[in-house]
């Protein structure tokens, strides 16, 4: 079975959490740098990559990679790729992005246009022809260029991993699911204890929530550009990764999972993409103001995206939400807050410094993730029943 390279783009700050979700499906890390992660991997990697993996952001086909400090070294080490490996005859192929970091060629577009004519050339001579309709399948290519390392991908994914295809709708300023997902992650819930986002807009946090509960791989209900591309990814690779997230799919679970939010009209947005999702059933949403947040039961978590005050109406409002926040988390007992904001107040208003505190990126918004942790709930001590085996005998 032929073998890649794969590179894995994600959220900076989150290279952590994806690198764990790539060794927990069993693949080995060749790399960590900022904004991604690179492992080995075969026609089946690639597949279960972009169906299961939550915090990337798609998955790339290492084609290359080179030094170049200049677009004469780009053009030349550009077209050393063997793209007839990847690219039929009439293959439609295109630098969808270029990104520069520390390195003397920065112009987006330039290295774009000299990668294009590079990939034409070389095909053009595989293929005994000047000029190519492009009529076929995509064949889109990404490229860094960090410190004049340049490393190519094609682009097996398509669309962001982040489009799960479940939010067709969606309230003002909403988190990408990747990121969502990160977030929870990040964090020691699972299914069986309590989570509330007081702030659920779209229901982003709560419906990823929902879907690790129930064991959903996030991209099992949408499509791939390499769905398209049978020379390189067997037809059958994708039916089996498929299956195996169909088999993994629990929705008897009974999680508590909530979501708030002041607007009725935000909730009933809520409440759709939880429906698309297949989650609707997991998850509680209702109008509700951040005041009147409270729960009975201990040991919870609030994981939420409040605003940030980006505008200055907004900004003026962001003291008193802060500070009713705060006054309800101290009012619940043993709980944990996580939330995301660029607001530099945070821990001022929540009236706590914060345990932890991680800078990421929401967009191209620079935010913090503030981690005030509750303690942990004691372990349940298992009755004299539990402990002993078959007709009473101890376990050993």
């Amino acid at each position: 079975m032929r073998r890649f390279e794969l590179i894995a783009p994600c959220h900076f700050g989150m290279e952590a959490v994806l690198k764990r979700e790539i060794t927990d499906l069993g693949y080995d890390i060749t790399d960590v740098a900022d904004g991604r992660v690179t492992f080995f991997g075969d026609e089946e990697a690639l597949c279960r990559g972009n169906i299961f993996l939550r915090t990337a952001e798609r998955i790339l086909i290492k084609a290359g990679s080179f030094r170049a400090e200049s677009f004469e070294e780009l053009f030349q080490g550009t077209k050393a790729i063997p793209w007839e490996e990847y690219i039929p005859e009439n293959g439609k192929f295109w630098v969808a992005k270029a990104a520069s970091v520390k390195s003397k060629l920065f112009s987006p577009s330039d290295i774009q246009s000299v990668m294009k004519k590079a990939m034409v050339e070389r095909l053009g001579q595989h293929y005994g022809k000047t000029w190519f309709q492009e009529d076929g399948e995509s064949f889109p290519v990404r490229v860094f260029l960090m410190k004049d390392e340049v490393t190519v991908g094609l682009d097996s994914t398509g669309e962001s991993l982040h489009k799960r295809g479940y939010r067709k709708l969606a309230a003002k300023a909403p988190i990408a699911e990747n990121l969502a997902a990160a977030l929870i992650m990040l964090t020691p819930w699972n299914k069986d204890r309590i989570l509330v986002d007081p702030f659920c807009g779209s229901g982003t946090i709560p419906i990823e929530a929902a879907m690790m509960a129930a064991g959903i791989a996030p991209g099992m209900n949408r499509r791939f550009t390499a769905g398209d591309w049978p020379h390189i990814v067997s037809p059958g690779k994708w039916e089996d990764a498929l299956e195996e997230a169909r088999e993994m799919v629990d929705l008897s679970v009974t999680p508590d999972i909530q979501g708030y939010d002041i607007d009725e009209q935000v909730i009933a947005v809520a409440r759709q993409n939880a429906r698309l999702a297949g989650v609707e059933g997991l998850i509680h949403f209702q109008r509700r103001d951040v005041a009147d947040l409270s729960h009975s039961r201990k040991y919870g978590f609030i994981i939420t995206n409040p605003p940030y005050g980006e505008r200055m109406q907004e900004r003026e409002e962001l003291p008193a939400l802060y500070s009713s926040l705060g006054e309800r988390f101290r009012a619940l007992d043993s709980w944990s807050l996580y939330l995301i904001t660029s607001f530099e107040e945070t821990e001022r208003y929540i009236g706590r410094k914060a345990d932890k505190n991680r800078k990421l990126y929401n967009g191209m918004i620079r935010t913090y993730y503030y981690q005030f942790s509750g303690p942990r709930p004691p372990k349940v001590r298992k009755s004299h029943a539990e402990e002993a085996g078959p007709e009473g005998e101890n376990k050993i």
